[in-house]
């Protein structure tokens, strides 16, 4: 598989509490605050980009957060 690379831009900005629910869903992501927009930076194993933006998005969805757009 290839390590694919893409930020997900996501609202709102996450907790403490969030932020640490979410590393306990994702281990190949950084959670970051750019010009005050939260997003999480990606390396993500998976056999096409496609595959692996779908999973990073069903993760970040399933702790309640909103996926805004890919990068």
């Amino acid at each position: 598989m290839k390590v694919q690379k893409f930020t997900l831009i996501i609202a709102p900005d996450p907790t403490e509490e969030e932020a640490d629910k979410l590393y306990g869903v994702i281990d190949d992501g950084t959670l970051a605050t750019i010009a005050n927009i939260p997003q999480i930076h990606f390396h993500r194993e998976a056999t096409t980009m496609d595959s692996a933006i779908r999973s990073a998005i069903a993760d970040v969805t399933s702790l309640g957060l909103e996926v805004l757009r890919v990068e």
